[in-house]
């Protein structure tokens, strides 16, 4: 007897593109003239997964946000994933951030998918969170493809990404 069709709702990053996406950041830094004679410095701890961001000032850390931000979607990388930390005030006039990458779907939101499918009465079809994922399984592909075109037009707060497909 074969096992119901399903498939796996994930979320994260590419931990290697984001590495890459802040290399081209540092260096874009480094070149570009309204940052000559500053201190401003983009770090990423990959134990952490996490990205932290000194400027000389609020206004130069914006500024530093949107040249990650481009970096990172010219990578592939999500930024609905990012979870941007406020600023902290340093000595004199300088301020710190730290970025998060959100890897994995946390809890709250996973409560959220699974219960947004069971809302939409999908015939048969069920979504169990496992860990940080959601399995969905259903009799028919056509309802889990209805399911993904579904949770493709909602927001829960990360980057779906749909994998492990069983037929």
């Amino acid at each position: 007897m074969a096992s119901n069709p399903s498939f796996d709702i994930s979320t994260g990053a590419d931990l290697q593109e984001v590495d890459n996406a802040v290399n081209q950041a540092v260096k874009e830094i480094a070149q570009r003239y309204d940052f000559k004679g500053t201190n401003c410095t983009i770090e990423f701890d990959r134990a952490k997964t996490e990205i932290r961001l000194e400027a000389d000032d609020e206004f130069r850390m914006e500024q530093l946000l949107d040249v990650l931000r481009g970096r990172l979607i010219k990578r592939n990388v999500p930024v609905k994933n990012l979870n941007i930390g406020d600023l902290i005030h340093g000595a004199g006039t300088t301020v710190r951030r730290t970025v998060g990458l959100t890897q994995g779907i946390p809890s709250d939101a996973a409560k959220k998918i699974t219960k947004a499918i069971k809302e939409q009465g999908f015939k048969k079809v069920q979504a169990q969170i496992q860990g940080d994922e959601v399995r969905v399984s259903g009799p028919s592909r056509d309802d889990l493809q209805a399911v993904m075109g579904f949770l493709r037009t909602q927001d829960f707060g990360c980057e779906l990404k749909f994998g492990n497909y069983r037929g």
